[in-house]
C-alpha cells in the first residue's frame, strides 16, 4: 500500500498505528492522571466579596444611625438634603432615607389589560454618606455614646450634646410599626 504525493512518497504499512488500536504500552495510564491534584483557584470580584463569620452568615456592621433618625447627606449628587431613615441594611451598611435618592423603576403589568407603570422608589445609600442632624440647632454632628444616671445607655450628638435615644423617640418609632396580631387559640 503506497501513496504518491507531489513531494514524495509516503508508505503506509500494517505495522503503523494509524487505524489500529494502541498497544497497552502507548496508552496513558489512568492511575497517573488521577493521582495528581489539579489546583483550581476561584477569585470573586471585589464587589462580590462578603465578609462572613465562621458559620457562613454575613457579618453585620455596627451602624451610627437607627430607624427614625434625622440625617443629612454629606456626599453624593443630593448632598445637603435632610431626611429621615426608614430602613437599615446591616450586612452591607446601607440606609434608605425618605424621599432621597429616588430611582425610577419600570413595572410590567400584572394582569392583562392593565397598563404598566413607572414608579419612583428610594434606593439605599451607604451609611458613611449620611450624618446625624439636629433639627433644633440646625447642625450635623458625629454620634457619641454615654450612660445616664439611671443606667440607660443613650446616643447623643457630640457638637450639641442633644440626646437622640430618648424614650419619646423610641415610643414614636415603635407605634408607627405595625404589630402582628396574636392568633386566638380555641380549645376543642
Amino acid at each position: 500500500m503506497a501513496l504518491q504525493s507531489s513531494m514524495g512518497s509516503l508508505s503506509l504499512s500494517p505495522s503503523t498505528f494509524l487505524g489500529q488500536r494502541l498497544s497497552p504500552s502507548i496508552r496513558p495510564s489512568l492511575e497517573s492522571c488521577c493521582n495528581s491534584y489539579i489546583r483550581v483557584i476561584i477569585q470573586l470580584k471585589r464587589w462580590e466579596r462578603k465578609e462572613c463569620k465562621p458559620n457562613s452568615l454575613p457579618m453585620l456592621h455596627k451602624m451610627h444611625v437607627k430607624v427614625g433618625d434625622t440625617v443629612k447627606l454629606i456626599a453624593g449628587h443630593e448632598k445637603g438634603k435632610i431626611g429621615e431613615v426608614t430602613q437599615i441594611f446591616k450586612h452591607n451598611s446601607k440606609v434608605v432615607v425618605k424621599d432621597i435618592n429616588l430611582k425610577t423603576k419600570h413595572m410590567k403589568s400584572r394582569e392583562q389589560g392593565e397598563p404598566g407603570q413607572i414608579v419612583k422608589i428610594e434606593a439605599p445609600i451607604h451609611s458613611s454618606n449620611v450624618m446625624l442632624y439636629s433639627k433644633e440647632q440646625g447642625v450635623t454632628s458625629r454620634v457619641g455614646h454615654k450612660t445616664l444616671e439611671n443606667g440607660t445607655k443613650v446616643r447623643y450628638l457630640i457638637k450639641t450634646g442633644e440626646i437622640i435615644d430618648s424614650a419619646e423617640n423610641w415610643n414614636k418609632t415603635i407605634k408607627e410599626k405595625p404589630k402582628p396580631k396574636p392568633k386566638e387559640v380555641t380549645a376543642d
